[in-house]
């Protein structure tokens, strides 16, 4: 008799991933093993144990039948195994000698998957091998390398690795390079790696020393901005670090599909041509211009000076990198203005980069334009547009619905974030960092120049939540709070 088509896809896809982290573990613990560090029995014993519940999640379900529909189970292994990979990748800083509390190493671990990069670790400038190197892998595995695992273990389970894709990424402009969802997964990984490996011979010829450039590369592609100083990029004090930093991260926010399509013999021009990218890069470059403006004139900064830091910083900030060079909270009100502003663009769907992304600003403004027209000619047609192609009704019901949720969530944190006692700009760049997934926020506490350590447990809970339903990008999480998810 056959088995039933849902039969134990749940826990065996959680349960491999699981096995897939426990395995990553191990990286760390090696290589702070030939540091002589002492960390790495922390992650050895984090590693069995993630490994032990791994296998026996996959094996216990191996024979049972959910009954639920493949869409409610592409549902159940998104939301599943972001919550769960969380929840194990933080047994190593909990474990670990830093004596970290069990909240505050989710928040870390969260804040990594997200590619988030918000920190409540200080002292990083003597912090073990081990610690950095973890927090990198969770950077770079949750930006890219660990949904092209999921696209390539999900089809074994029978659950669609495009429709997995869709979900987890809202990738819903780029084209098809592949008749093969397992063939689309590998091109993006080699993409990945070499992108990868790109920056880090870029840091190193900055200045950095290899094991800096490895962590420092792996948390740029990622666009979540784990560095290995207090000081982030900062410390470094380069402006030729920054220069290879801002290209790096410009293409970490570019749709990976492009860098495919490049390599297959389209040529570097069909990045340049894609109307997304074109936007990154003009907000990029506009708003930098501007704010150079402000820096020469207001603070006495020479302009080669002004536009290196002011495009590195904008940059990161609308990547959701969340690097920090200098304190630009201290460089007054309309700099502190535009940086808000970053918060929420983001960078091109199909990209590691979190925020709005550019096609959705891409389709408001078309939406808003076609109903100024609709006043002065009530009998005109006006399609919406998207890159100069008709746009679906359903996409761009879809970035409605989205944008609403965005701000009502918002509110949601800022309302939860105040009860716990912290003022109105902490809350609010606190909310708005999170569920862009960018990292620091405004203010003396969360800003570039501080970290999350002294918010209160309650406070870090929340943002953990925001963090993921920006990653998840809240329609895949709020499904399931329905009834009718539940129904038969």
């Amino acid at each position: 008799m056959a088995k039933p088509q849902d039969e134990g896809d749940i826990g065996q896809a959680i349960g491999s991933l699981l096995i897939i982290l426990g395995v990553a573990m191990w990286v760390p613990a090696v290589a702070d093993f030939a540091a002589g560090q002492s960390e790495w029995a922390a992650f050895a014993l984090a590693s069995g144990f993630t490994i032990f519940f791994g296998v026996m999640l996959f094996a216990t379900t191996r024979d049972a039948s959910f009954g639920i529909t493949p869409l409610r189970r592409a549902y159940f292994i998104t939301v599943g195994a972001w919550l769960m990979l969380s929840l194990f990748g933080a047994l190593p800083f909990w474990l670990s000698e830093q004596k970290i509390s069990y909240c505050d190493a989710v928040f870390e671990t969260v804040s990594g998957f997200t590619t988030t990069g918000s920190t409540v670790l200080t002292g990083l400038d003597t912090m073990p091998v081990g610690i950095l190197l973890w927090r990198a892998l969770l950077q770079w595995m949750g930006g890219i390398g660990i949904i092209v695992m999921a696209i390539a273990i999900l089809p074994m389970f029978r659950v669609g690795g495009m429709q997995m894709f869709k979900l987890e990424s809202s990738e819903k402009t780029s084209d098809k390079i592949s008749p093969r969802v397992r063939s689309m997964a590998i091109r993006i990984g080699w993409v990945y790696i070499l992108l990868s490996t790109l920056c880090v011979l870029a840091y190193w010829a900055c200045g950095m020393t290899p094991f800096e450039a490895v962590i420092h590369s792996m948390t740029t592609l990622s666009t979540g901005g784990y560095s290995t100083s207090d000081g982030s990029i900062g410390h470094f004090d380069s402006l030729w670090l920054e220069w290879a930093g801002t290209v790096f991260m410009l293409a970490g926010g570019t749709p990976f599909v492009l860098f495919v399509l490049a390599l297959s013999g389209r040529g570097p021009m069909v990045i340049l041509r894609d109307a997304q990218v074109k936007r990154m890069l003009a907000t990029a470059l506009i708003s930098a211009a501007m704010l150079t403006v402000w820096l020469v004139f207001a603070n006495d900064f020479d302009p080669w000076t002004a536009f290196t830091k002011a495009l590195f910083n904008l940059v990161s900030v609308m990547t959701t990198t969340g690097y920090a060079s200098t304190d630009y909270s201290l460089w007054g009100p309309p700099a502190v203005a535009v940086f808000f502003f970053m918060t929420f663009v983001g960078g091109c769907a199909g990209s590691t980069a979190g925020g709005l992304k550019m096609f959705r600003f891409e389709i408001l403004w078309q939406d808003i334009r076609k109903e100024t027209r609709r006043l002065l000619y009530p009998h005109g047609v006006f399609p919406d547009m998207m890159a100069g192609r008709p746009a679906s009704e359903s996409l761009v019901r879809d970035v409605q619905v989205f944008v609403l949720c965005y701000a009502a969530t918002c509110a949601a944190l800022v309302l939860a974030l105040a009860y716990y006692g912290l003022d109105f700009i902490t809350a609010l760049s606190g909310a708005a960092t999170a569920l862009a997934n960018v990292g620091p926020g405004l203010g003396p506490v969360i800003g570039p120049a501080g970290n999350f350590s002294s918010l209160p447990d309650g406070a870090k809970w929340a943002l953990d939540v925001g963090m993921i339903l920006g990653r998840l990008e809240f329609e895949t999480v709020f499904v399931m709070m329905t009834a009718h998810f539940w129904r038969d």
